[in-house]
């Protein structure tokens, strides 16, 4: 096991990352930035370091600095948490070079999977079931207008090296497809640094299902139930929870039986996800693979009780997994809400609900500075009930008692969505933050017109 670890982030991620050391055993190196110089990490970690000034390229995306500071604090392994580098096969591959363990997949695996298009022709070649589209990349808006006739109307164009949204546009028309087609590549371009392209047929109000997996080198692969994560804003997910209400348990096995062949066949090791799309008829497509820990897995740590980063360091380690698919068991149901700030700010007062079957992974604390630099999201809400109502009402009360005074989040807003009749119902799909958060927004500003304010 190692005896000491960088952790390459900052935040909830960087927090939760060195409980789970603690835990273990395991000391741990803690980067951050200077708009980060008073954050909780800090206080946390065993040793703490100055990588660069506030913007991202300059600190926590610098390779050469954390490769740096790994070696200098004699750490045998760096965990990349999520976003940043976490699925950087370059860095990945500048680790290995450095002696280094990176927690996650091989760099050649990184690069496999992160490729859009390579990773569909992957699935392809094995019986994985992917979304009507292209099989090679689209070069010129001729070859897009053709295929597009071939797969009918609507269409998804969408980047090769994408992720989070960026470099993806829809097209319900062949006038449409033109201005899309220009635009998803200029974005790309900006984004990644790489603008090709390919194309899926839209499956339109698709439920977005995603199938958590660990793999260790033994080939030893796993699936731990799925998460629900179709409500969303603008590709980013809002709210996930576990069980899926428009699963049963066979198509539950079906789809992690998938996934697992997706995992063998990518030649995966740690944890990782496998994302689907469902449509109303309940057929299920893959649509990519993401090769790091999720912002959500808190949600399959409650219902299995499997601590996925502790799992995923144990891999790293070259460790066999100690979990058998026959021995897993899903109890209850969990509901994770991302708390995010919609300004920046210092939190003047906070207090986090508590009590039965509430989880709070936060950074925040009395005096903290929401930094503009950084994603938005500052803190996850996650509650486990016996059943998805309890863990609804749950919910609820958790975000009743949330105070986090001095910075606006969306807080109030994710409590009246827990009251919409299609999220109780469970039925929801990706088209619900655009058919609904106008009704809710308007339900928000008539509670705070009814109390005076």
């Amino acid at each position: 096991m190692f005896k000491r670890i960088l952790i390459a982030n900052r935040g909830e991620i960087a927090v939760r990352i060195i409980r789970c050391c603690r835990e273990m055993g395991i000391e741990t190196v803690v980067v951050y930035s200077t708009a980060d110089e008073k954050s909780l990490p800090i206080m946390f970690a065993n040793e703490a370091v100055c990588i660069g000034p506030a913007k991202a390229a300059e600190s926590y995306l610098n390779q050469d600095a954390l490769i740096q500071i790994a070696l200098q604090y004699e750490c045998g392994a760096i965990h990349p948490g999520y976003g940043f580098l976490s699925e950087n096969a370059a860095f990945a591959r500048k680790c290995e070079e450095n002696n280094l363990v990176f927690i996650g997949p091989k760099p050649e695996v990184i690069e496999k999977m992160g490729d859009k298009q390579s990773a569909r022709k992957l699935m392809m070649e094995n019986d994985v079931p992917v979304v009507p589209g292209s099989e090679d990349l689209i070069r010129t808006e001729e070859e897009a207008e053709e295929l597009a006739e071939k797969i009918g109307y609507p269409v998804l164009l969408k980047a090769s090296a994408g992720g989070g949204g960026k470099g993806m546009r829809r097209a319900y028309s062949k006038e449409e497809l033109k201005k899309a087609f220009r635009t998803a590549k200029a974005e790309a371009l900006a984004a990644f640094g790489n603008d090709d392209m390919y194309m899926e047929k839209l499956i339109v109000n698709p439920h977005h299902i995603e199938m958590q997996i660990l793999a260790d080198d033994f080939g030893n692969v796993i699936f731990l139930g799925e998460r629900d994560c179709s409500i969303q804003r603008n590709n980013q997910k809002l709210l996930e929870e576990s069980p899926s209400k428009i699963l049963d348990d066979d198509m539950r096995e079906e789809m992690g039986a998938v996934a697992v062949r997706a995992a063998r066949a990518a030649g995966y090791s740690s944890a990782g996800t496998i994302e689907f799309v469902v449509d109303d008829q309940k057929h299920f497509y893959f649509i990519e693979m993401n090769t790091r820990i999720q912002v959500e897995h808190p949600v399959t740590e409650m219902i299995t009780g499997v601590d996925l980063i502790k799992e995923q360091i144990r891999v790293a380690a070259k460790m066999k997994l100690n979990l058998e698919q026959e021995s897993l068991t899903f109890d209850g149901h969990a509901i994770e809400c991302r708390i995010n700030a919609q300004s920046p700010g210092v939190v003047k007062s906070i207090h986090f609900p508590a009590g039965f079957g509430v989880r709070i992974e936060s950074h925040l604390f009395d005096g903290y500075e929401v930094s503009p630099f950084y994603d938005s999201m500052i803190a996850k809400i996650i509650v486990k009930g016996a059943t998805r109502m309890e863990a609804i009402r749950r919910l609820r009360r958790a975000l009743e008692e949330l105070i986090i005074d001095g910075v606006k989040t969306n807080a109030e807003f994710m409590h009246l969505l827990t009251y919409h009749p299609e999220f109780i119902k469970g039925t929801y799909h990706t088209g619900f933050w655009d058919s609904y958060h106008e009704q809710i927004n308007t339900w928000l500003e008539e509670g705070m017109n009814s109390n005076g304010h």
